[in-house]
């Protein structure tokens, strides 16, 4: 699809100064931006990809996109569910028998709504660094050493558990990978050629991207830095093991917003939203996507997602028609902020501010 770069405005310009902000008073190695609107797009970046040569982020530069990995392991599943390979009420016992205690009871719409009470296995840091190798089955057997959270359907709590197990109940129904069902659905037929998600426990980001640095949850100005660029996605896989870029990620989300990916009773399902518990402020969750009400009042809807030096926001308009999509390449903020959330959510104060 052929794109064409916005004329800067006002608008943009106040967004560039929150980028600016952003690293010269939070702190923050690199930061970029892309707001899309119809077939105009404009970039914004400040500060670096890389501290050691200086260089700077560029609108092709891929990145671990975290959580939002879970909105196109949604999607998927939603297809499948549209083409009646599998129904959102299905039990998780009969597509995977006896993986999940209580699967009985777990339908494929509570792990996609994260109303299934299943514990989140990334809670559990001990056990899943003893782990020697990834596998899927593995991170739910970490979770399925503590009790639930709650009864299945009787609360809210986000769980990486339940879209680890979405991707086992995506390849059990197609037979396939669950990187290669995302490529033929949603990645090929888009366009999306700066998004994957990695085959086995591959650390490297292939092609153009910038370094991910983290202080591990440090919040002391003085923490060190690390470079996590080279990480195991296999510990996060379908939970938020993804590589995309700031532009992939707009194109894919106006076309899942603006209905051109799911048939309305799909989209309906993913769309109906419950609210949260000890998660993103002023938010309510669907099947893989989420809202967010700003301090302005709009409603936003898309996804966020954190991994070790990566943190970026993906959301928009509920009819597709206004993107935006951050991506800071640091964990932490200092001087103000008390973590990129804030940051993120200047930035969209600023871009749908009418």
């Amino acid at each position: 699809m052929h794109q064409r770069t916005a004329e800067p405005t006002e608008d943009h310009a106040a967004i560039q100064r929150v980028l600016e902000q952003a690293v010269d008073h939070g702190g923050l190695p690199g930061i970029l931006a892309e707001v899309r609107e119809g077939d105009h797009r404009w970039f914004g970046t400040a500060g670096v990809a890389d501290t050691r040569t200086r260089r700077k982020r560029s609108p092709h530069d891929r990145f671990r996109i975290g959580s939002i990995s879970k909105t196109f392991v949604a999607t998927v599943v939603l297809q499948l569910a549209a083409e009646r390979r599998l129904g959102l009420d299905d039990t998780v016992e009969r597509w995977l028998p006896r993986l999940v205690q209580g699967g009985t009871s777990v339908t494929v719409r509570m792990l996609l709504g994260h109303t299934s009470g299943i514990f989140n296995y990334t809670d559990d840091q001990a056990a899943l660094n003893s782990l020697e190798a990834h596998r899927p089955e593995s991170l739910v057997r970490i979770a399925m050493a503590h009790p639930p959270t709650f009864a299945p359907g009787s609360g809210w709590a986000y769980s990486n558990t339940n879209y680890v197990l979405a991707g086992l109940l995506v390849e059990r129904a197609t037979g396939r990978a669950l990187a290669e069902e995302i490529a033929e659905r949603i990645a090929r037929p888009l366009g999306l050629t700066g998004t994957c998600l990695p085959h086995g426990s591959d650390p490297t980001i292939h092609g153009p991207h910038s370094r991910h640095y983290t202080k591990l949850f440090r919040t002391d100005p003085g923490a060190p830095v690390h470079d996590a660029t080279e990480l195991d996605p296999a510990m996060f896989w379908a939970a938020g093991g993804m590589i995309s870029t700031a532009g992939d990620l707009n194109r894919f989300l106006a076309a899942l917003l603006g209905g051109r990916i799911l048939p309305p009773d799909q989209q309906h399902a993913m769309f109906t939203t419950v609210p949260t518990r000890d998660w993103i402020a002023d938010s309510a969750y669907g099947l893989g996507v989420s809202s967010v009400r700003l301090p302005c009042g709009e409603t936003l809807w898309g996804m966020g997602g954190a991994l070790f030096g990566s943190w970026s926001y993906a959301y928009g308009t509920r009819d597709g028609g206004r993107m935006l999509t951050a991506n800071v390449n640091g964990d932490w903020c200092d001087g103000g902020w008390s973590d990129p959330i804030g940051v993120f959510t200047d930035l969209l104060q600023e871009a749908f501010r009418r």
